[in-house]
């Protein structure tokens, strides 16, 4: 019996500890408030914090290999490392409490939103390592830019650390739950439900989007060596990138289940800003187009043409109803129906 008072104590001062490290809104309007302004210096500036590091570290062993593309291993990985101290290591760090009293504290959605990161970024980490190990040398999307003079003295701060300060926006709806207390929504356990649904909903058919255009994406290019164009390529030209952006969508959506702000869906804007407008499929466009232009017509022909027939982005009305697109629904829905029967095993 002491031992369980004294693991409830802990539980309590560590929640005790976030509430007063943290503001909240008022669940009556979401207007600015000082509030925000406190939750935003406990979360964004100590993600940037972080991502600075990590980015400095990665700048050094950019300029010493001449890869640019290490900047990539770090987008997914930083996010997965961001999310895990905000929810555990923070709180042992700041409270002393051991891991498991940690992970006892985790709402079952925060253990989602968690588990959500973990296996999207730990996926796209092992894709991008294993593609650029196997090249043996920098994506060609940044050999252009190495070309420009005195690209290494200014890549820290014109590349590496702004895309630092991207991440510490996108990250927030993985690192404001934990710093917040119950949720400002006055909602019914009937509709946190469903919202919780809808997240995982949106999770699940986002990463099936994302798993199938990146394993369709390298047997196309086994077997061929023009564009991939049929199966999930055939609903949108960059499925990997919507898939993205519905992973990245699925964490503010889950927060509105337990603890929420609306700053937090700042994070999946930065996101879906970064894709189309900097990075992304922007930036993939850009570099394809020079690239087969110069060493590949039939290529740049292809490209031309699929640019009339198909979305960027967002698939077109008619390509709602492709069979792929309907396929990735149903994995939507299959994730609701498999987070449904944890949550009965595990919290029953």
């Amino acid at each position: 019996m002491a031992d369980s008072t004294s693991l409830d104590d802990r539980l309590v001062d560590r929640l005790t500890e976030r509430l007063r490290t943290s503001s909240r809104v008022a669940s009556s309007d979401f207007k600015m408030t000082t509030g925000d302004i406190g939750i935003l210096k406990s979360t964004l500036l100590p993600s940037f914090g972080l991502y600075s590091g990590l980015s400095l570290a990665t700048f050094i062993a950019a300029e010493t290999t001449t890869r640019v593309e290490l900047k990539d291993w770090l987008w997914p990985s930083g996010q997965v490392i961001n999310a895990w101290w905000s929810a555990v290591g923070r709180p042992m760090h700041e409270t002393g409490i051991s891991f498991s009293d940690a992970w006892a504290s985790v709402s079952w959605t925060q253990k989602l939103l968690l588990g959500g990161v973990t296996l999207w970024g730990a996926r796209l980490f092992a894709r991008i390592a294993s593609r650029s190990l196997a090249r043996g040398k920098d994506d060609p999307r940044y050999d252009a830019v190495k070309k420009e003079p005195g690209f290494w003295k200014s890549a820290l701060f014109k590349i590496f650390l702004p895309e630092a300060f991207v991440l510490s926006l996108i990250s927030l709806p993985i690192t404001m739950p934990f710093s917040m207390g119950e949720t400002t929504l006055p909602l019914s356990l009937n509709s946190l439900g469903t919202v919780r649904a809808l997240g995982v909903g949106l999770f699940s058919a986002g990463f099936a989007l994302e798993v199938l255009a990146d394993t369709q994406l390298e047997l196309h290019r086994r077997e061929r060596d023009d564009l991939c164009r049929h199966g999930i390529w055939s609903v949108v030209r960059h499925p990997n990138y919507l898939g993205d952006t519905l992973v990245h969508l699925s964490f503010a959506v889950l927060n509105l289940a337990d603890s929420f702000n609306p700053i937090m869906f700042l994070g999946p804007v930065a996101n879906y800003a970064f894709l189309r407008f900097i990075g992304g499929d922007k930036q993939t466009e850009e570099s394809q187009e020079v690239r087969y232009q110069v060493n590949d017509p039939h290529k740049y022909q292809q490209l031309k043409q699929w640019r009339q027939e198909k979305n960027s982005f967002w698939p077109s009305v008619r390509d709602l109803i492709n069979p792929w697109a309907l396929a990735v629904v149903g994995c939507g829905l299959i994730g609701v129906v498999v987070e449904e029967m944890l949550r009965t095993t595990f919290t029953a």
